[in-house]
């Protein structure tokens, strides 16, 4: 049981930052239904309020986070934000290099299974980073900031996964669309 929810925590913690970059390349107003993101993922970023969640005052209260993890958090942040953003500019690159290829009248099969595999392994690369960065700032957590992390998070990502799971956008209510994250 401790195992699994380890697990389930780390998978919370990974699941929060990969939805800018994913998001950021989707066309504003538009509703695009991405995979499911690892839950650490969604816990850092989309589970919380986006982009440096540590600096939202009733977070830090909440898990009782010094200055000094705040200032650690910030540091990891700023030293991985730029590779990454290069990282997602390439992914975006290759992607934009297949969309002729596949519209073209005679497509040329083995050119594009070429781009997909440079595309697959451009968010590989973005994958690992941002993986990276995400351990670091777990690591700034404790044991105790870790799990009340998760319970802060769990609302809001499952009120994000209804809104996957719903195409339209629309918010668990039905109202209005949610408006997608961005950078």
């Amino acid at each position: 049981m401790k195992r699994r929810l380890t697990t389930l925590g780390f998978m919370l913690l990974w699941e929060g930052s990969m939805g800018w970059a994913q998001n950021a390349a989707a066309e504003p107003g538009v509703a695009s239904r991405q995979p499911p993101r690892p839950a650490m993922e969604r816990t850092l970023q989309g589970g919380l309020s986006s982009g440096r969640w540590w600096a939202d005052s009733q977070i830090v209260a909440r898990l009782g986070m010094t200055p000094a993890q705040q200032k650690k958090m910030d540091d990891i942040f700023q030293q991985n934000r730029l590779k990454l953003i290069d990282l997602t500019a390439a992914l975006d690159k290759e992607e934009a290099l297949l969309e002729p290829m596949v519209e073209a009248d005679q497509p040329d099969a083995t050119k594009i299974r070429a781009q997909v595999d440079r595309i697959a392994q451009a968010r590989g690369e973005l994958e690992k980073a941002n993986a990276n960065m995400l351990l670091g700032i777990r690591l700034v957590l404790t044991p105790n900031q870790w799990r009340d992390l998760q319970v802060v998070a769990k609302p809001r990502i499952r009120r994000l996964q209804h809104q996957n799971d719903d195409p339209s956008g629309a918010s668990p209510t039905g109202s209005a669309p949610i408006p997608k994250k961005q950078r």
